[in-house]
């Protein structure tokens, strides 16, 4: 069953870049302005593995980031991970009451009231769509109890 799943996800995907490549090819034609924005995307390594954030167009995408150190509580964490955040928005162009969407990923759902009290106000008068979930087996990566990401605008 997950293997029948897993392969198709990946027919699905693979459809959705061939009919993307086809359409980006088309445009490239033509001198787009998709294809303009393309060419401005923008990586910004923190560390080997990945970007701390990118850009594309107007949009920019943060990488997560947790809080590796202990011994902390969970309204700590989250308030170095929400600094973290803003501090990649600042080198991107952006800010947090430019932020759209945000994911935060929890080690223990118990902690959710704790991180909403330190989340709360940290977005401006208009917070963003979020979707929080506790992480399952395994836990977040590294120390910390909270891991964010989110995608704002420029």
């Amino acid at each position: 069953m997950k293997t029948e799943r897993r392969s198709a996800l990946k027919k699905m995907f693979a459809s959705v870049l061939g009919l993307a490549g086809a359409g980006m090819a088309a445009k490239a034609a033509t001198g787009s302005r998709e294809e303009k924005e393309a060419d401005n995307i923008t990586n910004y390594q923190n560390i080997p593995l990945f970007s701390g954030h990118t850009k594309f167009g107007n949009l920019v995408f943060v990488a997560g980031k947790g809080a590796h150190v202990e011994p902390f509580t969970i309204k700590n964490h989250t308030e170095i991970v929400l600094k973290a955040l803003e501090d990649e928005l600042i080198k991107a162009g952006s800010s947090m009451e430019k932020v759209l969407k945000v994911n935060v990923y929890l080690n223990d759902i118990a902690d959710y009231q704790g991180m909403n009290e330190a989340y709360k106000g940290r977005f401006g008068s208009k917070p963003p769509v979020r979707t929080t979930v506790a992480v399952a087996k395994g836990g977040v990566p590294g120390n910390s109890l909270v891991e964010m990401d989110c995608i704002a605008f420029i």
